[in-house]
């Protein structure tokens, strides 16, 4: 397995959680409370605050409501990320699932912009897909690039994840945070600095000056970085753990993309492994025992633009892939309708974050690497580890043959190490107690 160098946002938040780490220990010649305080799993995992992670991170990257998907598909593919939020003039709109997640002027507190929701890849899909069933009712054919000029703001809310926008307290705990990631949510904003009174996990109401996007990624990496300290829940297998989910879905290799990305967004999947399955089987199947030969996933189509992508949609997904993988290895994806070193959008980032063609991050690579699997007797750690070095949101689970049996998400680790962290605490007060 070729060994990837971590790109320099990862870079700095590694830095960071180690040197905290090792102020940490520097302290250790405090009181004796103190040392009982962070002792076990649980203490680890409560005395970090969100803020910590999210200080490493680059600025939000963001597109205005105006933005046509054109351009906000080539803002997704600049920054290298799955999803972007969506900022609107404050006053005039309702925020995702109701909220109110605005951004302030540091100097005079009057908010700036609202954030009305998160737009990822499968939105897009959804509204790919949207148009195909149109255009075969209609016997036409599908015109990507005139379902691209419509404005991001249309499209919020086409999957699960886009109806809620999330935010963190900056003083909420990693523990806290992991219930939110443990129950489906893959990310979520954090206020570098919070006018809220209250500390909860999820806040509705929130104004700061900046934000930071934390992701499921930046809490198993923090894991990673705490291994030393973890080792007790690390050194369990993910079948042990309950972390295997037996429920998974497959496409057959032989399917086109665009039954592919119609049933991806029927189940409200972003990615699926693909198995070796006999023309004419249904596309979305039960993937348990069925030999898997690779995984199909929304960023696939992220590196393909709107001109290539309408007359390949109705190629398999194996054809797709190859091809996206041809082109991506002779040409800079750019998608049609926005240039490539101007999107026409305001694209946050950090001004020492790398040049977008210069390194690859998390979605980026894990198009690029191959298929990345566990077995159901493998370790959380070797599980953790796999995922964070290869970039990828899920594990296949296989057998000694190469068969699913399951899979392994990010969901279902923080699940479990949050699990396992709560249930060493009440051994702990069970112990003290008696």
């Amino acid at each position: 397995m070729a060994q990837l160098r971590a790109p320099a946002d990862e870079q700095r938040q590694q830095e960071a959680l180690h040197s905290e780490k090792d102020d940490v220990a520097a302290g250790g010649g405090g009181n004796e409370s103190n040392k009982k305080a962070r002792a076990g799993l649980c203490g680890v995992l409560r005395e970090r605050k969100v803020v910590d992670l999210a200080r490493a991170k680059r600025r939000l990257v963001e597109v205005p409501y105006t933005a046509t998907l054109a351009h906000t598909a080539n803002a997704l593919l600049a920054a290298r990320v799955s999803a972007v939020a969506v900022a609107a003039p404050p006053g005039h709109w309702i925020g995702a699932g109701g909220s109110m997640i605005l951004e302030s002027d540091p100097a005079t507190g009057a908010v700036r912009k609202h954030y009305i929701g998160m737009v990822n890849m499968l939105d897009i899909l959804a509204h790919i897909a949207e148009a195909s069933d149109e255009a075969e009712a209609d016997d036409e054919a599908v015109d990507l690039d005139r379902r691209m000029a419509v404005p991001v703001s249309s499209v919020i809310g086409h999957s699960l994840e886009g109806l809620t926008l999330w935010t963190l307290h900056p003083n909420t705990s990693v523990l806290d945070c992991m219930e939110t990631f443990s129950k489906g949510v893959h990310r979520a904003l954090v206020p570098l600095e919070s006018s809220a009174d209250n500390v909860v996990a999820v806040e509705l109401v929130e104004s700061a000056p900046g934000y930071r996007m934390l992701t499921q990624m930046d809490v198993v990496r923090f894991l990673r970085a705490h291994g030393a300290e973890l080792k007790g829940v690390l050194s369990r297998t993910v079948r042990e753990l309950g972390a295997v989910n037996e429920a998974v879905f497959a496409v057959a290799s032989g399917a086109r993309v665009i039954d592919a990305v119609k049933a991806m967004r029927a189940a409200s999947l972003t990615a699926v492994p693909v198995v070796d399955a006999a023309d004419g089987e249904e596309t979305l199947q039960d993937g348990v025992g069925k030999k898997a030969i690779g995984t199909f996933s929304a960023t696939d189509l992220r590196d393909c633009p709107v001109a290539r992508l309408q007359p390949w949609l109705g190629i398999s997904v194996t054809e797709f892939k190859r091809k996206v993988a041809e082109y991506r290895a002779s040409n800079k994806p750019v998608v049609p309708g926005a240039d490539a070193t101007d999107t026409g959008v305001p694209v946050a980032a950090d001004a020492d974050a790398p040049a977008a063609a210069a390194v690859a991050t998390d979605e980026e690579r894990s198009n690029e690497q191959p298929l990345v699997t566990c077995f159901p007797e493998s370790t959380l750690g070797e599980a953790i580890e796999a995922a964070a070095t290869m970039h990828v949101h899920r594990l296949w689970a296989v057998d000694g043959e190469g068969l699913l049996r399951g899979v392994v998400s990010l969901t279902d680790v923080l699940r479990t190490v949050r699990g396992a962290a709560l249930g060493e605490d009440r051994e702990l007060h069970n112990i003290v107690s008696s």
